[in-house]
């Protein structure tokens, strides 16, 4: 399979079979109540559907794939209000910034990688983190390809970091923190095959049909074997998908420490079946 690579100013696009894949945008431009950071949009299907939702209105900091955190030590990285346990959600100057120091794209065999460095700082301009972030296009097949994502976060502090989420401040299901898929509207009401709502599983899969077109598409999502989480998600009011990092119990990362998850989501075409999800699993092992 051969990948094809475009780079712009601000972005890059992985392209297969004359459909771009996915537009990875590291230099984003945006408002700081969205917490600024990295981020994929549009990723689509093989037949050219798109499976990610941008910038929707009830979530403006929602587009479409992003790895951060909604709580980190009390600092924001995911953008909108602050949960705080006995208040609420609290509109802060806590929001974050990822900053993009290097990125690389390159074409290796059967697959294209994306390789990142970024830092995490607070609003008030502290560099809390550093981050190593692989993005990998691969195993294209006749309806389907994946998308790997590797991450290593550093604290690069002097003091032990915790992440957590709304959840571990006391909102009950709401526990999303860490890697976020945002679907388009009209994949509301779709349907999850799965775990459900803060239930442990290793992997989800949901199934949303297309406006416009008599299709519909599968995203299987793949939590990280070596640390499987609980999951956060929803088909209603939106379509939401978070293998969570701290669903319900805080995650401490002490100074010089590195904390490591890897995910696959697999794009595919057409509505699958649970057994066609556990097919594809077992002949794509980790």
């Amino acid at each position: 399979m051969t990948f094809e690579l475009r780079e712009e100013k601000d972005s890059l696009a992985v392209g297969a079979r004359g459909v771009d894949l996915f537009r990875y945008v590291h230099q984003p431009v945006m408002d700081p109540f969205e917490a600024p950071k990295p981020y994929l949009h549009p990723v689509r299907t093989l037949a050219g559907d798109t499976v990610t939702g941008y910038r929707p209105h009830d979530h403006r900091w929602h587009k479409g794939v992003q790895f951060t955190a909604s709580w980190v030590s009390g600092q924001n990285f995911w953008g909108g209000g602050t949960y705080l346990r006995g208040r609420g959600y609290v509109d802060l100057p806590n929001l974050g910034t990822m900053r993009s120091l290097a990125v690389s794209a390159a074409t290796e065999h059967d697959r294209a990688r994306i390789t990142e460095d970024l830092a995490w700082h607070t609003m008030a301009g502290e560099h809390w983190l550093d981050e190593r972030r692989t993005l990998t296009a691969c195993d294209v097949e006749a309806d389907s390809w994946t998308l790997e994502v590797t991450t290593a976060l550093t604290n690069v502090r002097d003091t032990p970091l915790v992440f957590g989420s709304p959840g571990t401040q006391g909102r009950e299901l709401a526990g999303y923190t860490g890697l976020f898929w945002r679907g388009p509207r009209d994949f509301t009401g779709g349907e999850v095959i799965g775990p459900a709502m803060g239930e442990k599983g290793d992997w989800l899969a949901f199934v949303g049909r297309h406006d416009e077109v008599d299709r519909a598409s599968t995203l299987l999502f793949l939590d990280d074997p070596a640390a499987p989480g609980r999951w956060f998600v929803r088909s209603e009011p939106i379509p939401a998908v978070n293998p969570s990092l701290a669903f319900d119990e805080e995650l401490p990362l002490a100074p010089g420490a590195t904390l490591a998850r890897r995910y696959r989501i697999v794009v595919a075409s057409g509505a699958w079946t649970p057994a066609r999800l556990s097919r594809h699993i077992q002949e794509h092992p980790w």
